[in-house]
């Protein structure tokens, strides 16, 4: 199969040959129809994070199962399929507390170190998705069935940019009716954790960035009011705006620790600073101690705490529904050749989303 392998950062990946495992016991082969191009991806390629190289990038993905392991009864082949980049064991302690998106089982990154190789030698499969190739296999616990009237395109987005949003919003904040939000970062992940907030019913969202073009998008989305950063500070702006009282709750959608602390400095007593963004390795975050006498908090997102096989059938009956916009986040749509043209057109600002469409149904 045809694959984009990543050698190393500040390089082009590399449209290559590379071989699939068949699906041993209690895993599926899912062939990629779709793939969103996600900043996560970029993170790596970037070099801002670390990992073992060469390995197949991509996380983000629909497609369609092409043959089950043994063991296997929640799918059969013809089944569409949103791929989770956290598939789970189901005994480790964070699964039995409910908190699959959080599984630590050690033997899921060993499982995705042996499933692709080039030439013999092995490649990591990034994520246990590796969705920028033709063929994927995963744990039986890595795919969710979706309808088959749901299309590709936006399901892919369901598998990290929408779930991740939407859920920030509504599973990791549990934003209530009425709050004040305000979202600092307005690309994939910031667009989602608009919708999310605005399916909450939050009566104030504010949209934080630098790029006009993404501020016209957030309105789009359902931010009410927007704030470019590059013209004016965003903590005042927000203060401004609230009547000096804050937010209730402040998203971080970038993996800036500057912007998080502005998250923190934007709310009012009592208020929580999500932070959502996938930070530089070896960053830290600076807030002031006395703040949090005002009762103020600051926590972690991973995955919108989604629990994924309820959370994300639920994201793509809201889009059936025309209560999602799933279809404005595709700003482009790419061949898996152009894979890098993908990674240009997101640093330039000027997409919510590409992706690429790597087979038909």
């Amino acid at each position: 199969m045809k694959a984009a392998v990543y050698e190393k950062p500040h390089q082009p990946l590399s449209i290559e040959d590379v071989d699939i495992i068949d699906p041993r016991p209690g895993e599926v082969l899912v062939r990629t129809v779709c793939s969103g191009v996600c900043h996560s991806d970029l993170h790596f390629v970037d070099g801002a994070w670390a990992m073992p190289m060469p390995c197949v990038l991509g996380h983000e993905a629909s497609g369609v199962v092409e043959a089950v392991g043994d063991r296997v009864s929640y799918v059969s082949p013809g089944d569409h399929v949103i791929m989770s980049f956290k598939p789970f064991c189901g005994s480790c302690y964070h699964c039995l507390r409910g908190e699959a998106h959080l599984c630590n089982d050690p033997t899921v990154n060993a499982e995705a170190a042996q499933r692709l190789s080039r030439n013999g030698t092995p490649l990591l499969q990034f994520a246990s998705v590796g969705s920028f190739s033709e063929m994927m296999v995963t744990r039986e616990s890595g795919v969710v069935k979706i309808p088959e009237e749901m299309p590709m395109a936006e399901a892919a987005l369901i598998g990290c940019g929408v779930m991740t949003g939407v859920g920030a919003a509504l599973y990791t904040a549990k934003v209530p009716g009425g709050a004040v939000v305000a979202v600092i970062g307005c690309g994939g992940i910031g667009l989602n954790v608009i919708q999310g907030c605005r399916l909450a019913g939050a009566s104030e969202i504010i949209a934080i960035d630098v790029v006009p073009g993404k501020l016209e998008m957030a309105t789009r989305f359902g931010a009410t009011r927007t704030i470019d950063a590059k013209q004016n500070d965003a903590v005042a702006a927000v203060q401004e705006l609230t009547g000096g009282t804050g937010v209730e709750y402040a998203f971080e959608a970038i993996g800036a620790p500057d912007a998080a602390s502005q998250a923190f400095a934007m709310l009012r007593p009592g208020g929580t600073a999500v932070i959502v963004g996938m930070m530089p390795l070896g960053s830290e975050i600076r807030i002031p101690g006395p703040d949090f006498l005002q009762e103020k908090k600051m926590i972690g997102c991973m995955y919108g705490s989604t629990v994924f096989r309820e959370h994300m059938p639920k994201l793509v009956d809201l889009f059936l529904k025309d209560r999602l916009d799933l279809s404005g986040l595709v700003s482009e749509r790419l061949e898996l050749a152009e894979v890098n043209e993908a990674f240009e057109l997101m640093k330039s600002g000027k997409v919510a989303r590409s992706v690429l469409e790597i087979s038909s149904v």
